[in-house]
């Protein structure tokens, strides 16, 4: 069976895009597996995801699509479908996002695999070391945090990393290395946002008499829990819980949102529209 792939695109709407595409992929002997495409109306951006099998290698695809992205002018992206995305995890203190992730990948329920996890704390040091994955302990202080994310980027580079999943670390990353990681690096927040940003978010939601809690599975930017959007779950509560039993709750819809964030980013699933994604799911 033939290699298969996976194309994105997008790039400003007019007639002929999809033929254009496909026509390249039909001369270049590959078979169309799925498609699937989107004109967002209010900008008139188009955006294309195509997984095909051709016998063709990653770089005569990528050299090959050249001349049609430049006609048309498409930002484009090419990958092999089957390989998993080298995922450094992170996380502090709070495990469960982080045992979700690890387990779903050593069952091969994630197309991920995971060259390490950093932490500035030593409390899950136990818990990763049961997944046989390498643990970094990086301190973090308002005098090493410089230092620390050096070591955090040293990381991405030596380890070869596409993506990294911030699940529940509860540090805030610095405006450049937001803009090192632009476009691969998710993290977790505890509520529904828009609503509920910043710290303590079961409080606020358990001030407020919310009847709904949930999860927010977003792209990191330098704007503090406004990056664009993957994916969010929700959970129905009443007024007897408590801001702890909003966390007990809360945790599985953490998790699950997370895990299915990463695994539609892993399958380049996620086109990033500005400050919003479109998501074939």
């Amino acid at each position: 069976m033939p290699p298969t792939f996976v194309l994105t695109l997008s790039c400003p709407d007019r007639p002929g895009l999809v033929y254009a595409v496909t026509r390249w992929i039909a001369e270049g002997g590959g078979n169309i597996l799925d498609s699937q495409q989107f004109t967002d109306t209010s900008d008139g951006e188009f955006f294309l995801r195509v997984h095909f099998e051709t016998g063709q290698d990653l770089e005569a695809l990528r050299t090959g699509m050249q001349p049609v992205a430049q006609e048309h002018s498409m930002d484009v992206t090419i990958v092999e479908a089957e390989r998993p995305l080298r995922t450094l995890v992170m996380a502090s203190k709070d495990g469960h996002c982080l045992n979700d992730l690890l387990f779903r990948q050593s069952t091969g329920g994630l197309n991920i695999v995971v060259p390490a996890v950093v932490s500035n704390h030593a409390d899950l040091e136990r818990l990763v070391a049961r997944f046989d994955v390498p643990f970094h302990h990086v301190p973090v202080t308002p005098e090493s945090k410089p230092a620390a994310e050096a070591r955090l980027l040293e990381l991405v580079d030596e380890l070869d990393v596409d993506l990294v999943v911030l699940a529940r670390y509860m540090q805030v990353l610095s405006d450049a290395t937001c803009t090192a990681l632009a476009g691969r690096a998710i993290n977790i927040h505890h509520s529904f946002l828009p609503s509920f940003k910043g710290a303590r978010p079961y409080h606020q939601a358990h001030d407020r008499g919310v009847k709904l809690i949930g999860a927010t599975a977003h792209y990191v930017t330098n704007d503090l829990d406004e990056g664009p959007i993957i994916d969010q779950g929700v959970l129905r509560v009443d007024h007897r819980m408590t801001p702890a039993d909003l966390a007990r709750a809360g945790r599985d819809v953490e998790s699950q949102t997370l895990s299915r964030a990463v695994q539609l980013h892993a399958e380049s699933r996620v086109l990033l529209n500005g400050p919003r994604t479109v998501v074939f799911a």
